[in-house]
């Protein structure tokens, strides 16, 4: 949590089921609630001068011409109304989404389809080797950093092989493509040839996630659908 000019501020994730319910909450704390944005950030406003900035995912989110003005005034627990429901439909919209996780000596790879992406209709994972860290010194050390740089080199090579297949077959289905993991792993992925159309496309949202296995890769619509809040609270006036 951290303090800025505005007031108390905090970063939180609301799923887009929970984001009415979420909202309505919002507005019995801080009091009436008006709604404005664009199609890619929805602003919440309330009395007490609490401001929910919703960043909705897989931005820009269609709208009508209209996006972009202040919504009406509305009571609490119904501020911005349109709002939610324009960025509930269009987290939860029919999309095909491509996956991958990587940390150094594990990867995943996977492709949703469906209302939500909620569908895992093709994925693989795997794992290689790749040593830690040396605390020897002189020529063992050397070898020892050889050696760990060419398993790492086949660990990343060995990721890249697995997105291209499981990626392929989808290739001009993709919406969209999340990228996790390690963000120093995929670095040393974003140059591959083989991942350049995929990275293109990939969002700026990133899965900070655990070793890649199947069952972290299925959490994965949970997390690149959530609408990320960032709450700012006033300051309390001082006596």
């Amino acid at each position: 949590m951290s303090n800025d000019a505005a007031g108390e501020t905090r970063w939180i994730e609301v799923s887009p089921d929970r984001l009415a319910g979420w909202l309505e909450s919002f507005a019995q704390r801080h009091g009436d609630v008006t709604g404005e944005g664009d199609r890619a950030t929805v602003t919440f406003r309330a009395a007490d001068g609490s401001v929910a900035e919703c960043h909705v995912p897989f931005p820009p989110m269609p709208g009508p011409g209209d996006a972009g003005k202040a919504g009406n005034a509305a009571g609490p627990g119904t501020g911005g109304t349109d709002w939610v429901a324009r960025i509930v439909a269009h987290a939860e919209a029919e999309r095909t989404v491509g996956v991958l996780l990587v940390r150094l000596g594990g990867y995943a790879a996977g492709v949703f389809t469906g209302p939500g992406a909620a569908h895992l209709a093709a994925s693989k994972v795997g794992s290689r080797l790749v040593h830690g860290r040396s605390a020897a010194g002189g020529q063992s050390q050397q070898r020892f950093a050889r050696r760990r740089e060419k398993q790492a080199g086949e660990a990343m090579g060995a990721a890249a092989d697995v997105a291209a297949a499981v990626f392929g077959p989808y290739k001009d289905r993709l919406d969209a493509v999340v990228l996790g993991g390690d963000r120093r792993a995929i670095a040393g992925l974003r140059d591959d040839p083989r991942l350049r159309p995929y990275v293109k496309v990939a969002t700026e949202r990133f899965l900070t996630v655990p070793d890649p296995r199947l069952a972290v890769l299925r959490t994965a619509p949970r997390l690149f659908q959530a609408v990320r809040v960032r709450l700012t609270q006033p300051t309390p006036a001082k006596n």
